[in-house]
Order: C-alpha cells, then sequence, then structure tokens
C-alpha cells in the first residue's frame, strides 16, 4: 500500500495507493506573495489518529486547508502528501457551519441542541462532497484504497464510486450515529445512507452505532440487510455489492504518551503546575473542546453544589477547566462560552480566595507535552459528555499515568465507557447528585483501588493503539470479496 512519491491528474498517472479523505488537511498553511507554504501541525484526535498511518504508507491526503478561498497545489509535509481542497467563505458558513455542525452534529448527539434544516446549507453539502469526491479520484491508483474521515462528507463515498468503480473505498465515522427516531428527522435521511453505501465497509466507534445505521437503511431504504451486512443491487436490480457496518473504537498514540509522562521534563512540568496551583489536597481536571456535548456545565455545576455542601474542602481543591476553542462562529458555541465563564467567574467569587481560585479557567489548546503534564498533575479526570463518539481525553489520561495512581470519572454516555468499564467511575451527566456522589468518592478512594482500575485501564489501552485500530480497518477492508457477491 506504498504510494509512487508523486502526484498525478485525473487524466493520466499511476497517483497514490492509499489516500485519505478529511474534512481538514492535518495541518494549517498559508501562501506567501512568492508562493511558498508556510505549515505548522494542527490539533485534533484525527490527525493524530491518521499521521502515523500516512506516513507509514507515504500516502495522500486530500482536505481543506482551513481557510476560506485559500488555492495550492498539492504539498509534502510530514512525510505525506497533503491535496488541499478550496472552500470559498460561502461554502464555508453554509457546508461547515450550517449543515455539518449546526444540521448533523447536534442531530448526531441526541439532538441535545435543536438541528436546523436549511435547504441552501443541504446543497452546499452536496456540491461541496462533491469536490471533494473529484479530488479523491484524482489522486488515487487503480484499484487504490481510499478511506474517507466523519460525518462532513457522508456523500462521499457513493460519489467516488460513481467515478471510480474501480476503488476499495471504507469510511469511518468519528462521531456517534443516531437512532432513527432520530435520524429520520433528516430532510435529506436517505440522500446519507446512500451516501455511505457508497462504501464498502463503514465502520463506526460502538456497536451500538454500527446496529443504528442497520436500522436506518432496513427502514429508511429498500435495501436488503441481513446482521451488520447491506446487499446493494446493481443497475438491473440484481444482488451486487456487500457493504459492511461494523465498529472499529479509535484509540491514540498510547506509546507516545507514555513516554511524555515518563520524561523527566514534563515530571518536572507535573510538579511546577501542582505548585503554581498552591499544591492543594486535589487537583480536578476537565480537558475538552468548548461543545455543549462535552457536558462542561454539567461538571461546574456538580462541582460548584459539591463545594456549597461542604463535601470537600474549597480552600484544598481546585478544578482546572481546559476549554479549547470550538467553531466560534457558530451561535450555539458563542452562547455556551458565554454561560461557562459566567459559572466559573460566580464559583471562583464565591469560594476563591486570594491565591487560590475553585476553578482555573483555561480557553486555549495545549501542545502534547503541557497535556502529559496536566494529566500527571491531576488526581481526578473528569469525562462528563452528555454524548461522544469515543472521547480520545480519557484514554491519553490513562496513558500518561505508568504511575498507576488518579482516577478517571467517565460519562456512560461516551464510546470510551463501553470499552473501559469497569476501570473507571461510570457517571450519567443528567444526574448531577449521582454525579457528585461519584466526583466526591473519586477524590477520596483508597490508593489501593486506585492502582488496581489503573492497572487495569492501561492493560486494555496501552494494547488497543491507533496503530491496532487503523490495521484493523484497513485490514478488514482489504479483505473483503472485490467481485460482486450475494448475501
Amino acid at each position: 500500500m506504498t504510494g509512487q512519491g508523486s502526484v498525478h491528474s485525473s487524466t493520466g498517472g499511476q497517483g497514490y495507493d492509499l489516500v485519505v479523505v478529511a474534512n481538514r488537511l492535518p495541518v494549517d498553511f498559508s501562501v506567501d506573495d512568492d508562493g511558498a507554504v508556510d505549515w505548522q501541525r494542527s490539533p485534533g484526535g484525527l490527525v493524530s489518529a491518521l499521521e502515523p498511518v500516512m506516513q507509514e504508507n507515504e500516502g495522500a491526503w486530500v482536505g481543506w486547508s482551513g481557510a476560506p478561498d485559500l488555492a495550492h497545489e498539492p504539498f509534502e509535509a510530514d512525510g505525506m502528501m497533503l491535496v488541499p481542497v478550496t472552500l470559498s467563505a460561502s461554502e464555508i458558513r453554509k457546508y461547515y457551519e450550517g449543515f455539518s455542525n449546526d444540521t448533523l452534529w447536534p442531530l448526531y448527539h441526541d439532538v441535545i441542541a435543536p438541528p436546523a434544516y436549511h435547504r441552501q446549507w443541504w446543497d452546499a453539502y452536496r456540491r461541496v462532497n462533491q469536490r471533494f469526491a473529484e479530488a479523491a479520484a484524482a489522486q488515487a491508483a487503480p484499484g487504490a484504497v481510499v478511506w474517507v474521515h466523519d460525518y462532513q462528507l457522508q456523500l462521499v463515498p457513493k460519489m467516488l464510486r460513481e467515478l471510480r468503480p474501480d476503488l476499495r473505498i471504507g469510511f469511518f465515522d468519528h462521531i456517534p450515529f443516531p437512532p432513527v427516531e432520530l435520524f429520520q428527522q433528516l430532510p435529506w435521511r436517505r440522500n446519507i445512507l446512500e451516501g455511505l453505501l457508497g462504501a464498502d465497509l463503514i465502520g463506526f466507534q460502538r456497536g451500538g452505532d454500527a446496529s443504528n445505521f442497520v436500522r436506518a437503511v432496513r427502514r429508511l431504504t429498500d435495501h436488503p440487510t441481513r446482521g451488520s451486512v447491506v446487499s446493494m443491487e446493481d443497475a438491473d436490480g440484481n444482488p451486487g455489492r456487500r457493504v459492511r457496518a461494523a465498529a472499529f473504537p479509535i484509540s491514540i498514540d498510547t506509546q507516545r504518551f507514555d513516554d511524555l509522562a515518563r520524561s523527566p521534563e514534563v515530571q518536572a512540568r507535573a510538579k511546577e503546575i501542582r505548585a503554581d496551583l498552591g499544591d492543594p489536597d486535589v487537583v480536578m481536571l476537565g480537558v475538552d473542546r468548548l461543545d455543549y456535548t462535552k457536558g462542561i456545565r454539567h461538571r461546574i455545576k456538580a462541582y460548584g453544589e459539591i463545594l456549597q455542601d461542604g463535601r470537600i474542602d474549597a480552600a484544598h481543591t481546585t478544578l482546572v477547566q481546559v476549554a479549547s476553542p470550538s467553531r466560534e462562529n457558530v451561535g450555539a458555541y458563542q452562547e455556551l462560552r458565554e454561560h461557562v465563564e459566567i459559572l466559573v467567574g460566580r464559583l471562583n467569587g464565591e469560594f476563591g480566595e486570594i491565591g487560590h481560585s475553585a476553578i482555573h479557567y483555561l480557553h486555549h489548546s495545549y501542545p502534547p507535552e503541557e497535556m502529559a503534564a496536566l494529566y500527571l498533575a491531576a488526581d481526578v479526570m473528569l469525562v462528563t459528555s452528555l454524548r461522544d463518539g469515543m472521547n480520545l481525553v480519557a484514554k491519553e489520561y490513562i496513558a500518561a499515568r505508568s504511575d498507576l495512581d488518579g482516577v478517571l470519572v467517565l460519562s456512560e454516555f461516551t464510546g470510551a465507557a463501553d470499552e473501559l468499564a469497569p476501570g473507571p467511575l461510570l457517571v450519567n451527566p443528567h444526574d448531577i447528585d449521582g454525579m457528585k456522589d461519584t466526583i466526591v468518592a473519586a477524590a477520596h478512594l483508597d490508593p489501593k483501588e486506585k492502582r488496581r482500575r489503573m492497572r487495569r485501564l492501561r492493560r486494555k489501552v496501552m494494547g488497543d493503539d491507533v496503530a491496532k485500530w487503523s490495521k484493523s480497518f484497513l485490514g478488514v477492508l482489504t479483505a473483503m470479496p472485490s467481485r460482486d457477491t450475494h448475501v
């Protein structure tokens, strides 16, 4: 699955044997007046997950630059050939901020916020997906493997198959797939399902998500299903391709976080963080994108009530909340930021003292070295998402705790909960009283119990890293029958 070392147009050339298609390129880049490219690696779970795979296979990555109207020829960065897809400011507003993040995102996350359904947004989504499909088709060698990622590009598999029926196409959904009772709200539900069914293999974070997808196919299309397999008919109505839906829980580069946390520099930084916080008895930590699905308000509410009740010592306990910026042009996210900052200010006003804050709120993104130090400094990790496809922060915390210390409090509505139980202390973030009890228990957990739980968690996480995830998905995809077969 090694690339050919050069980029070719759709009119000729061999192209690449592995092509990844994702909404964003794995770097943020800009072009100066002389046409030179300046780039730096961009943060994110998908980038961390796929970068090692791409470097190993010398593949091509098709994605948007992250800036409006920025056009450039393919270029090499970090051992990968990057193929920019240009989006206009209008397309970013309608396809990305609109349909992807104000329609699909809330719909797929249990309608925590109400989705908006606008036909103009859908039209832009369809146009942009076609552009991505054409860019991928231009890079793929004959019979290549193309791996399409996430909810922004659900139409690409079918469009790509129509352009290049010779390709082996996989799709991975990084977020939850909703129950059919919610999914059928979408006016373009059939189009989305048919788009996904252009793939040979559709991967999900959890078995429940794969089941939700198959049930939606059964309810909303005429394609026959058997178990996790959907049978696609050819143009004459005869049984043709088989599409498989299955769970492939994503992971992280576990060894990287383990190595970082063992380094003297990171360990020294962890001690420095605790000293800067005033050496409290208990440091709690939340690390999230600033998103309404992450349960940040529920977490702060529970923590504030614990302080109010006197169940933990406010003078010797600190919550560090890292909330990295996210989709700041979307109204729901602006409202969330304002609400969170009001809650933080109120709690610090009531329980803070000179030299001590009840909550340290950090609206930034941090490099992996600083994150590893924060994980080492934290006695209790709070992951209280209202709905998450996986939540890789939980796995990063575990990978960083080779000292077998620390307690993970984990929402049962994350994909990670399906994988990691019974190691974490599970919570229902909608149950504030129950969450308060669990947080207090975590703060006072017996050291032997901590070690027992963390040892179990590390056995699971260190054995299932991102390399295993990608090899598992690509192994199943490449082993699937290439000829039309009957179900």
